[in-house]
Parts: C-alpha cells; structure tokens; sequence
C-alpha cells in the first residue's frame, strides 16, 4: 500500500519542486561527476522549434551509397532507391491483433523475404510472393498471446526471439528448428551478432550473451530493474570488441564483449524515471566509430564519446527516430515534425525545417513520425497516419505525399534498390 500511494503522490510533489541532481559515469570501479540538470518528471511537456536555415540546401551526392538493413553500428546512411514509389508486391500475412509494433523488421533476402503473423508463425515470401515454408513453434497459449518476434540472420540460420521469452534457432532453407531455449523474462531488444555469439536484452534490463550454435547462455550483465514494461524496444551497438547498450531507463552501458565486464556505464535520466518507462522511449544507437548518438523524447540528443562515457553535447531535441549520419552531418527528425541537420562533431545545429506544416493544426495534433530512410536524393518519412512523406534531400521540401495505409504502419526500409513498408497484414513492396 505504501508503493502504490508514493507513486500516486509522487507526480504532485515533483509538480511543485525542480529537481537537480549529478548524473554519473562509471568507468571501471570511478564514479565521476557530471554536470547534468534533471527535469520534473511526468510532466506533460511540449517542446516547439523556429525554423533555422530553412532554404540553405544540402551538398549530399558524393556520399557512400549502403545496400544493406543490417549493421553493428546501426549506421547506414544513405541507401540506394530511384524514388518511383510503384506499388509492385504484397507480402500477405494474418493481420496482427495490435498494430502498434512500428519497429517490427522482416529480414530481407535476395530472393525474398522473412516475417511473421499474428500466431508467431514464422514465413519466408519468395520473389513471387508465394510461401516458400511457414513454421510455428509456439503452444496453443503462447499462440492466444500474440507472439512479437526479433530476427537476426547468421549465414543461413535466423536466430529468433521473442516477448513470451523464447529464443531459438532455425534453418533458413527450409525453416526447420536446430534449437528452442527459455529465457526467465521476454526479450525486448534488437539483436546483434559477433563471431560465434549473439546479444540481446530482456525485460529487467539484462543483457544476454548467447552461443549460436547451441542457445547456451555465455555471459549476462543486469542493469538498474524497472517495475514498469515498455512496448519500446532497446538498442544496442558493437564497435570492436565492446557492446554498447541502452535500457529503457536511459543508462547508456559499455560491456566487454568476451567477459561481459562493465567498461563504462552513464545513466542519462534520474532514477525516478522508472515509474514512467511506459511513455519514455530512446532512439536506436548509432556510431561512427569515436561517438555514439542518440536521442528521447525527454527533449535530449546526445553526443558521447565511445571510449570512456564523457558527454561530447546535449541538444534539445525530443526525438525517438534513428538518427542517420552522413559524412560530418546528422539528420534527424523531431517527435513534432521537424527536420534537424546536425554538425556530428560540435552539435552545432546548422538547418531546421517544419516539414509537417503541410499539415493543418487538427491533423498535425493527431500524429507522430514513425521512421525514415535516405536514398542519394530523397528521405522517405512515415507517418501514425498512414502517410509516406517523400522530401527532397538538398532542401528538405515536401515533394509528395503517399497513402501507403489507414492507419499506422512501419518505417521505410530500403533494399536493393527497392522500398518495402510493413502495414497491418502485408509487408508491401514498392519499385
């Protein structure tokens, strides 16, 4: 009784009161104080921008086409597309019983797809759309709680694991099970893979080292527990021989990827922030190599450094979306509907746009950007109302305006030169 009165009483309290407390890197066995200002909690806060440099345009084309979806450093930049936006497959599938798995990703093959139903069943697409195999290897009571699965491709096994607590392994080819293990809580994470291990983190903030070619647990790291369960999904990043991840509290965290040994640890949010991770969400985490970059919807973009935890620069930006780098800038766009281009190096902010003011005042309440890709012209924004948004690259203008589905949907994904959306029942693809 007493918990649950704190935690009514706690909102009015902190309404009243500013809090201002150190924030904390670890390195090693050092705690080192940093200058950090901790905002009031459960504040319904809303943040607005002024457009900054809106007309400057953006000398992009010598840049590093990628041609891929999976990366350790979560850093793929621009992508290659030729923008027809030419509706030419339908991937279908069982429509899910809650549509608001919008980080939801198929793995992608040069001969089709993977993705999953409502049931768990498991399904590879050839080009054709036809159904190569399709597997199910949940209980009738795991199946009547909606499985939500994470893939990884290894060669040619899909490592697989879930919110119910499952891990497992299958054969690509014909998608039969090499292995099946239980975790003691469900997943909620990405997963990434390093030579013979993959790494994934579960609902109490732990991160887990498993053998691929058995499931066998290596190593596993707990970070601080939270007593609430997010929908959001947790990042992580490996940079040569160190994972890097962030739990749904906001402590970013560096582990040796052999011992599992703490490296650094920085917590970016009070410790109060526990009662309220069912509406705070980070962003992925992305890399260049020296820093790691990240934002949240608690009105912070960070900078830090990759070697020892250090802040390198806060901006104010409220933010859940990937951040993509390319050469020395960042774009990034705001949970409101703005454009942010960002020196990599100093934070300096150099251009923001409202790119939502196509919309009206009513319309642009109602909803939220999902995710974006950037091909060598263009960015390609989804939107909670079913919108693809199609921007110009150099200026930033709105060029078109898609109807890919009536309500919400994933972010774009692109691949081998072709652009796939995952809506309620299909996974969509476009030429």
């Amino acid at each position: 009784m007493i918990r649950i009165f704190i935690f009514f009483l706690l909102p009015f309290i902190l309404a009243n009161c500013s809090l201002n407390e150190d924030s904390k890197i670890w390195n090693k066995n050092k705690k080192v104080n940093i200058d950090k200002k901790i905002e009031v909690l459960f504040e319904d806060k809303k943040i607005s921008y002024n457009e900054l440099n809106p007309n400057i345009s953006l000398n992009l084309l010598k840049v590093d086409i990628q041609n891929k979806t999976l990366d350790n450093k979560n850093n793929f930049g621009v992508q290659k597309y030729s923008g027809k936006i030419k509706k030419i497959k339908n991937f279908r599938f069982a429509k899910f019983h809650n549509q608001a798995e919008t980080d939801l990703s198929p793995v992608f093959l040069d001969d089709g797809i993977i993705f999953f139903d409502n049931k768990g069943s498991i399904i590879r697409f050839d080009n054709n759309q036809k159904i190569v195999w399709k597997k199910n290897y949940f209980s009738k009571f795991e199946k009547k709680n909606y499985p939500k699965l994470s893939f990884m491709k290894f060669n040619n096994k899909l490592i697989v694991v879930d919110n119910l607590s499952n891990l497992f392994l299958i054969n690509i080819e014909n998608g039969n099970l090499i292995w099946k293990k239980k975790n003691d809580y469900p997943f909620n994470s990405e997963i990434k893979i390093f030579d013979d291990k993959f790494f994934v983190i579960d609902l109490k903030n732990v991160l887990r080292c498993y053998f691929i070619k058995d499931g066998s647990e290596c190593w596993s790291i707990e970070t601080e527990k939270t007593l609430t369960i997010t929908s959001s999904k947790n990042s992580l990043l490996i940079d040569e021989n160190v994972v890097y991840f962030i739990n749904n509290l906001g402590d970013l965290t560096a582990v040796d990827i052999f011992s599992g040994d703490l490296v650094w640890q920085l917590p970016t949010q009070s410790s109060d922030i526990i009662n309220m991770t069912y509406i705070f969400k980070n962003s992925k985490l992305v890399s260049d190599g020296k820093s790691i970059f990240f934002s949240n919807n608690r009105n912070e973009f960070y900078s830090v450094n990759i070697k020892n935890g250090s802040i390198n620069w806060i901006n104010d930006i409220s933010s859940s979306l990937t951040p993509i780098l390319i050469k020395n800038l960042i774009i990034t766009i705001s949970d409101n509907g703005f454009l942010f281009v960002i020196d990599k190096e100093k934070g300096n902010i150099i251009k923001i746009k409202d790119i939502f003011k196509i919309y009206k005042d009513k319309n642009r309440e109602k909803t939220k950007p999902i995710g974006f890709s950037i091909s060598q012209d263009k960015i390609y924004l989804s939107n909670e109302d079913g919108k693809l948004l199609v921007l110009d690259l150099k200026t930033s203008n709105v060029l078109k305006v898609e109807n890919i589905a009536r309500d919400i949907m994933s972010k774009p994904f692109l691949y081998n030169n072709h652009l796939f959306m995952i809506k309620n029942g299909a996974v969509v693809e476009y030429e």
